[in-house]
């Protein structure tokens, strides 16, 4: 069963979309039944709160419990006035409507949060990651989950760097999953590379999360989101793979730029819901196939004063570098997440490591509230922005300049599908 409604040349309104989401509930009944709804953060964009809001138009009466948690994954937690603005309700419709709601966030860094419900094969990594891998890799999840009937996934689909494209179970694994297969999938991300990942659908590491799915044995449906920072383009709802895959390819049409060449210059404008770098580097993970060879790109985010709220402290120690940087000498890094050198990999680029002498292919600049001292230390280059004027770069793509507003989400291509690949020796 897959219900949906779709516009990839306009607008979706929302009254179509609360039409979607009446059919379901008209479809199954969830009378005294407990739901768990799975949220992304406020670093994703689009009208979670206005879906949420249908759900429980629905069912907020009929069901037992419908209760929110967010995925955050490694992000920082949020407190209830965040959640209330995700949910896009006011503090008097939380103590009203909205009073029998419990707000969970996931507490990934408590051991007690999870439950191991399976493992990965060592064979079974080797097939999917083509030979890059043969490690045995844990399934553990947060255990809120098992104290409902069912759960519900909702959040936005588009292109990811370290999955291909986000949504469906991406907000279980990492969402809500425990630190050993996010710290695997997101190195196998960052070995194949963001440019051979973003934009693509069954990549090896989409294949490791529908395994660690494929464990899960509670109900659960997806209503998936395709939107264009707010305007809504599509909303999916049904069992999770199908509902994903259709959503998918919706965003390949709707949140992919194609770019005759690339620029030599480019000015990406990170938007507030990214608050340190180890969100705004999606700046990077977005713009990085239509850099030149040498060029740079620049991280416009005034507002922006940490590198990771969570991971600063390994960032501080061990800089951004390129895979290669790493690879072949990760026991030099056994102390640091492989997460965080994914990461660490994804901002700074691809490029190349011979003979002790890094040359990565794209400069990487923070314009941030970051000071130049320590963009120094993390090895990422650095510019004032209160003296950078936007208006200098606009209108200059001809001369190999591009300015990007709200960047981080639309994944630029170029047109002739060349994507940059690491140097041979």
């Amino acid at each position: 069963m897959l219900i949906f409604r779709e516009n990839k040349d306009g607008a979706v309104k929302l009254a179509h979309a609360a039409e979607a989401v009446r059919e379901f509930f008209c479809r199954n009944d969830y009378t005294g039944k407990r739901l768990l709804l799975i949220i992304p953060d406020n670093t994703r964009s689009g009208p979670i709160g206005e879906v949420f809001q249908m759900i429980f138009d629905c069912v907020g009466e009929k069901a037992a419990a419908i209760d929110i948690l967010v995925a955050l994954g490694t992000h920082q937690p949020m407190p209830e006035d965040q959640i209330c603005r995700r949910l896009a309700i006011t503090s008097e419709q939380r103590n009203s409507r909205y009073k029998k709601v419990k707000f969970f966030n996931h507490e990934w860094e408590k051991p007690e949060t999870f439950t191991t419900i399976g493992r990965i094969t060592a064979d079974e990594i080797g097939e999917i990651s083509n030979g890059l891998f043969h490690e045995e890799v844990e399934v553990a999840i947060n255990k809120l989950i098992y104290d409902y009937d069912e759960f519900f996934i909702l959040g936005p689909v588009f292109p990811h760097e370290v999955v291909g494209f986000s949504g469906g179970h991406k907000y279980i694994f990492p969402g809500i999953a425990g630190e050993q297969i996010i710290n695997f999938f997101h190195w196998l991300g960052a070995v194949v590379t963001n440019p051979l990942i973003n934009g693509n659908e069954w990549t090896p590491t989409r294949k490791v999360v529908e395994r660690a799915a494929s464990f899960i044995t509670l109900p659960r449906k997806l209503f998936a989101i395709v939107a264009v920072e707010d305007r809504l383009k599509g909303v999916y709802i049904g069992d999770v793979e199908e509902t994903w895959e259709r959503a998918a390819r919706l965003s390949e049409k709707v949140h992919i730029v194609y770019k005759d060449k690339p620029y030599h210059t480019i000015l990406g404008l990170a938007p507030e819901m990214y608050d340190d770098i180890w969100t705004a580097g999606k700046v990077m993970y977005k713009l990085e196939p239509v850099v030149a060879d040498g060029g740079t790109l620049i991280i416009y985010a005034p507002h922006i004063t940490e590198v990771s709220y969570t991971h600063g402290k390994h960032l501080d120690r061990i800089g951004y570098h390129t895979r290669d940087y790493f690879l072949n000498r990760m026991d030099r890094f056994k102390d640091t997440p492989r997460g965080v050198i994914a990461h660490s990999t994804h901002v700074k680029g691809i490029g190349t490591f011979i003979d002790g002498v890094e040359k990565p292919r794209v400069n990487v600049v923070l314009a941030t509230g970051i000071p130049k001292d320590r963009c120094d230390k993390i090895n990422l280059g650095y510019m004032n922005p209160d003296e950078i004027d936007v208006a200098d770069y606009k209108n200059r793509e001809d001369k190999g300049i591009l300015v990007v507003h709200h960047a981080g989400e639309l994944l630029h291509r170029l047109a002739d599908g060349s994507i940059p690949t690491i140097p041979q020796k």
